[in-house]
């Protein structure tokens, strides 16, 4: 049995991953509520191993610290986050990686991520890594799209679009979710558009 792989991203209305440095947004872009975070908890208690790009692995490091230091984020989330198992997939990093059970994994990213759905015991799940996760997502080795939508438009100041250059595809809806009232939680199947 091969194990389910999520790409899971937060973004903004308008289909941004992050904001500029001249945004004044905050984490989450300051919208994170009670529910929004005990939903996160509740998704990372869940045992899995993660899969990360090393851009970022290197800016998650930046600003939750390496496994040397109490982390400068240190709320529960990104502490069960911090200790999961994780493969970092990089030609670039070298070991040690400063991080509690991370492990690299070099070589071209469909063929380890293939590799690991086949290997792994537990469900895999990817946050962020954006060009990894296109490429994945190309590959048909993107079983679950969890995106969450934040309500703002980042027009001036968004970055890092999370589709851009990706393939087109259908998506079928499996969960929604709202949190807190405004943050809305979906998670589709995606399946290549066939033209």
């Amino acid at each position: 049995m091969t194990a389910t792989y999520t790409f899971d991203i937060f973004a903004t209305l308008d289909g941004f991953a992050s904001y500029s440095a001249s945004g004044d947004w905050g984490g989450y872009w300051g919208k994170q509520g009670p529910e929004f975070l005990d939903r996160r908890l509740a998704l990372y208690r869940e045992e899995q191993r993660m899969v990360l790009g090393a851009n970022t692995f290197r800016q998650f490091v930046e600003a939750l610290g390496p496994s040397t230091e109490e982390s400068k984020v240190s709320d529960p989330v990104n502490t069960r986050m911090r200790n999961l198992p994780t493969t970092v997939v990089s030609t670039t990093l070298r070991e040690p990686l400063n991080w509690p059970d991370a492990t690299i994994v070099s070589g071209d990213a469909v063929d380890v991520v293939a590799r690991l759905k086949e290997e792994s015991e537990m469900p895999l799940r990817s946050h962020g890594s954006l060009s990894l996760n296109r490429a994945l997502m190309a590959a048909g080795l993107v079983d679950r799209l969890q995106v969450t939508f934040f309500p703002v438009i980042t027009g001036q100041t968004g970055a890092e679009p999370i589709f851009q250059g990706a393939a087109d595809f259908d998506l079928e809806l499996i969960e929604s979710r709202t949190l807190d009232g405004h943050t809305q939680e979906l998670i589709y199947r995606p399946i290549p558009h066939v033209r």
